[in-house]
Protein backbone atom coordinates (compact mmCIF):
# COMPACT_ATOMS: atom_id res chain seq x y z
CA UNK A 1 0.00 0.00 0.00
CA UNK A 2 1.85 3.09 -1.25
CA UNK A 3 1.25 6.68 -2.23
CA UNK A 4 2.92 8.52 -5.06
CA UNK A 5 5.99 10.22 -3.51
CA UNK A 6 4.78 13.81 -3.68
CA UNK A 7 5.85 16.40 -1.09
CA UNK A 8 3.02 17.37 1.21
CA UNK A 9 1.07 14.14 0.62
CA UNK A 10 3.40 11.52 2.18
CA UNK A 11 4.89 11.45 5.69
CA UNK A 12 3.04 14.65 6.52
CA UNK A 13 3.65 14.43 10.27
CA UNK A 14 7.35 13.96 9.66
CA UNK A 15 7.28 16.68 7.00
CA UNK A 16 5.83 19.19 9.43
CA UNK A 17 8.92 18.65 11.58
CA UNK A 18 11.78 18.34 9.07
CA UNK A 19 10.32 19.75 5.82
CA UNK A 20 8.16 18.03 3.21
CA UNK A 21 10.88 17.59 0.59
CA UNK A 22 13.12 15.81 3.04
CA UNK A 23 10.26 13.72 4.43
CA UNK A 24 9.40 12.63 0.87
CA UNK A 25 13.00 11.57 0.28
CA UNK A 26 12.86 9.46 3.42
CA UNK A 27 9.53 7.98 2.31
CA UNK A 28 11.08 6.97 -1.01
CA UNK A 29 14.03 5.31 0.73
CA UNK A 30 11.73 3.40 3.08
CA UNK A 31 9.50 2.15 0.25
CA UNK A 32 12.46 1.16 -1.92
CA UNK A 33 13.99 -0.78 0.94
CA UNK A 34 10.67 -2.53 1.46
CA UNK A 35 10.58 -3.61 -2.18
CA UNK A 36 14.08 -5.08 -1.88
CA UNK A 37 12.96 -7.11 1.15
CA UNK A 38 10.23 -9.04 -0.72
CA UNK A 39 11.56 -12.52 -1.51
CA UNK A 40 12.34 -13.37 -5.12
CA UNK A 41 9.47 -15.11 -6.85
CA UNK A 42 6.69 -13.74 -4.64
CA UNK A 43 3.84 -12.05 -6.41
CA UNK A 44 3.84 -8.34 -5.61
CA UNK A 45 0.83 -6.08 -5.91
CA UNK A 46 1.35 -2.35 -5.52
CA UNK A 47 -1.89 -0.64 -4.51
CA UNK A 48 -1.27 3.04 -5.08
CA UNK A 49 -2.90 6.41 -4.67
CA UNK A 50 -3.94 8.75 -6.12
CA UNK A 51 -5.77 6.92 -8.89
CA UNK A 52 -4.05 8.85 -11.70
CA UNK A 53 -0.52 8.03 -10.47
CA UNK A 54 0.02 4.69 -12.22
CA UNK A 55 2.64 5.93 -14.70
CA UNK A 56 4.44 7.77 -11.91
CA UNK A 57 4.49 4.64 -9.76
CA UNK A 58 5.70 2.46 -12.62
CA UNK A 59 8.49 4.92 -13.41
CA UNK A 60 9.51 4.86 -9.74
CA UNK A 61 9.26 1.16 -8.87
CA UNK A 62 9.63 -0.46 -12.28
CA UNK A 63 8.48 -3.75 -13.72
CA UNK A 64 7.85 -7.09 -12.08
CA UNK A 65 4.87 -5.90 -10.04
CA UNK A 66 1.13 -5.63 -10.64
CA UNK A 67 -0.28 -2.13 -10.12
CA UNK A 68 -3.77 -1.37 -8.84
CA UNK A 69 -5.27 1.99 -7.85
CA UNK A 70 -6.60 2.16 -4.32
CA UNK A 71 -10.33 2.66 -3.97
CA UNK A 72 -11.88 5.73 -2.36
CA UNK A 73 -12.55 5.77 1.37
CA UNK A 74 -10.67 5.47 4.64
CA UNK A 75 -7.70 3.19 5.20
CA UNK A 76 -9.92 0.33 6.30
CA UNK A 77 -11.94 0.40 3.11
CA UNK A 78 -8.79 0.61 1.00
CA UNK A 79 -7.14 -2.27 2.84
CA UNK A 80 -10.26 -4.39 2.57
CA UNK A 81 -10.55 -3.72 -1.14
CA UNK A 82 -6.90 -4.61 -1.74
CA UNK A 83 -7.16 -7.83 0.27
CA UNK A 84 -10.43 -8.90 -1.37
CA UNK A 85 -8.97 -8.19 -4.80
CA UNK A 86 -5.85 -10.26 -4.14
CA UNK A 87 -7.88 -13.24 -2.95
CA UNK A 88 -10.19 -12.78 -5.93
CA UNK A 89 -7.17 -13.06 -8.22
CA UNK A 90 -6.31 -16.46 -6.76
CA UNK A 91 -4.07 -15.75 -3.76
CA UNK A 92 -4.19 -18.43 -1.06
CA UNK A 93 -2.75 -16.04 1.52
CA UNK A 94 -2.12 -12.30 1.51
CA UNK A 95 0.41 -10.19 3.40
CA UNK A 96 -0.11 -6.42 3.39
CA UNK A 97 2.61 -3.91 4.22
CA UNK A 98 3.22 -0.24 3.64
CA UNK A 99 6.58 1.46 3.37
CA UNK A 100 7.01 2.71 6.94
CA UNK A 101 9.00 -0.04 8.68
CA UNK A 102 12.73 -0.10 7.83
CA UNK A 103 13.36 -3.23 9.94
CA UNK A 104 10.84 -5.36 8.06
CA UNK A 105 13.21 -7.70 6.21
CA UNK A 106 12.94 -10.86 4.12
CA UNK A 107 13.15 -13.09 7.19
CA UNK A 108 10.21 -11.35 8.81
CA UNK A 109 8.12 -11.65 5.65
CA UNK A 110 8.89 -15.35 5.40
CA UNK A 111 7.99 -15.77 9.07
CA UNK A 112 4.63 -14.11 8.40
CA UNK A 113 3.83 -16.44 5.50
CA UNK A 114 4.89 -19.48 7.54
CA UNK A 115 2.54 -18.39 10.34
CA UNK A 116 -0.38 -18.35 7.92
CA UNK A 117 0.01 -22.07 7.29
CA UNK A 118 -1.54 -22.73 10.71
CA UNK A 119 -3.17 -19.42 11.74
CA UNK A 120 -5.88 -17.24 10.23
CA UNK A 121 -4.11 -13.93 10.84
CA UNK A 122 -0.58 -12.69 11.45
CA UNK A 123 0.16 -9.20 12.76
CA UNK A 124 3.37 -7.23 13.11
CA UNK A 125 2.87 -4.83 16.05
CA UNK A 126 4.26 -1.32 15.63
CA UNK A 127 5.63 0.48 18.66
CA UNK A 128 3.08 3.28 18.22
CA UNK A 129 0.11 0.96 18.80
CA UNK A 130 -0.62 0.18 15.16
CA UNK A 131 0.76 -2.59 12.98
CA UNK A 132 3.37 -2.66 10.24
CA UNK A 133 2.10 -5.90 8.66
CA UNK A 134 -1.10 -7.88 8.48
CA UNK A 135 -1.41 -11.26 6.84
CA UNK A 136 -4.56 -13.27 6.19
CA UNK A 137 -5.35 -16.82 5.15
CA UNK A 138 -8.83 -15.75 4.03
CA UNK A 139 -10.42 -12.32 3.44
CA UNK A 140 -11.74 -11.64 7.03
CA UNK A 141 -12.70 -8.13 5.95
CA UNK A 142 -14.29 -7.22 9.29
CA UNK A 143 -10.76 -6.68 10.58
CA UNK A 144 -10.66 -3.46 8.56
CA UNK A 145 -14.06 -2.06 9.54
CA UNK A 146 -14.58 0.30 12.47
CA UNK A 147 -10.87 0.51 13.36
CA UNK A 148 -9.65 3.85 14.83
CA UNK A 149 -6.94 4.36 12.22
CA UNK A 150 -3.91 6.56 13.01
CA UNK A 151 -4.34 6.10 16.75
CA UNK A 152 -2.59 4.01 19.40
CA UNK A 153 -5.70 1.78 19.53
CA UNK A 154 -5.34 0.18 16.08
CA UNK A 155 -3.65 -3.05 17.17
CA UNK A 156 -5.74 -3.38 20.32
CA UNK A 157 -9.00 -2.94 18.41
CA UNK A 158 -7.89 -5.32 15.66
CA UNK A 159 -7.03 -8.02 18.21
CA UNK A 160 -10.43 -7.57 19.83
CA UNK A 161 -12.09 -8.02 16.44
CA UNK A 162 -10.00 -11.16 15.81
CA UNK A 163 -11.20 -12.58 19.14
CA UNK A 164 -14.83 -11.69 18.39
CA UNK A 165 -14.62 -13.50 15.06
CA UNK A 166 -12.95 -16.58 16.60
CA UNK A 167 -9.86 -16.31 14.41
CA UNK A 168 -6.47 -17.70 15.33
CA UNK A 169 -3.51 -15.35 15.13
CA UNK A 170 0.25 -14.95 15.53
CA UNK A 171 2.10 -11.81 16.61
CA UNK A 172 5.50 -11.06 15.12
CA UNK A 173 8.21 -9.10 16.93
CA UNK A 174 7.33 -5.42 17.54
CA UNK A 175 9.11 -2.95 15.25
CA UNK A 176 9.45 0.79 14.77
CA UNK A 177 7.06 2.35 12.26
CA UNK A 178 8.40 5.70 11.06
CA UNK A 179 5.67 8.35 11.09
CA UNK A 180 7.31 11.30 12.83
CA UNK A 181 10.66 12.69 13.96
CA UNK A 182 10.51 10.89 17.30
CA UNK A 183 10.26 7.53 15.51
CA UNK A 184 13.07 8.47 13.15
CA UNK A 185 15.29 9.47 16.08
CA UNK A 186 14.61 6.18 17.85
CA UNK A 187 15.61 4.31 14.72
CA UNK A 188 18.90 6.03 13.95
CA UNK A 189 19.90 7.90 17.08
CA UNK A 190 20.38 11.17 15.22
CA UNK A 191 18.78 14.36 16.62
CA UNK A 192 17.54 15.55 13.22
CA UNK A 193 17.48 12.35 11.18
CA UNK A 194 20.25 13.62 8.92
CA UNK A 195 22.14 10.39 8.28
CA UNK A 196 19.04 8.51 7.24
CA UNK A 197 18.42 10.65 4.17
CA UNK A 198 21.89 10.31 2.63
CA UNK A 199 21.40 7.16 0.58
CA UNK A 200 19.32 4.08 -0.24
CA UNK A 201 18.68 1.57 2.51
CA UNK A 202 19.19 -1.78 0.85
CA UNK A 203 19.58 -5.01 2.88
Amino acid sequence: MLKAPRPGTVKTRLGAEIGFERATQIYRLLAERQMFAVPEGWRREIHFSPVAAEMEMRAWLGRGHDYFPQCEGDLGRRLGDAVAGAFGRGATSVVVVGGDCPDLDEGCLREAVAALRTSDVVLGPALDGGYYLIGLRRPALRLFSGIPWSTEKVLETTLARITEDHLSYVLLAPKEDIDDLAGLRRLIGEPDGSDFAKGPLRP
